[in-house]
């Protein structure tokens, strides 16, 4: 399961950050998840809750903020959506895209005390 190594992670730019900006607790971890990314939600918020213990960051909302796949298609030069890796373009079924959008994780905005 590496959601644990993935909140291991968090924890560590949290309290790096915490140094760096002069903070004592975080209350909140908006995250920006993309669903090309390859991380379980569920996984991601029980690993959460258990790395997080003893930290600046204990007892912390974690609140995920899903964002939209897209890529880009050679042949219909466009933008589309997808759902997923490896699935044709809507507009032309061509099997050549590009993702743009979508396998990105990040710590958007934290809430701090």
């Amino acid at each position: 399961m590496h959601e644990m190594s993935i909140c291991e992670a968090i924890r560590q730019t949290l309290e790096e950050q915490a140094k760096a900006q002069d903070f004592a607790r975080v209350t909140v971890v908006r995250l920006e998840i993309g669903p090309l990314a390859g991380v379980e939600i569920e996984a991601l918020r029980f690993g959460f809750d258990v790395v997080m213990r003893g930290s600046l960051a204990e007892k912390a909302a974690l609140e995920i903020i899903e964002t939209p796949a897209s890529a880009w298609c050679m042949p219909c030069a466009r933008t589309v959506a997808i759902e997923q890796r490896f699935e044709p373009c809507p507009i032309c079924a061509s099997h050549q895209l590009q993702v743009t959008s979508g396998d990105e994780m990040r710590i958007k905005e934290l809430e701090v005390e």
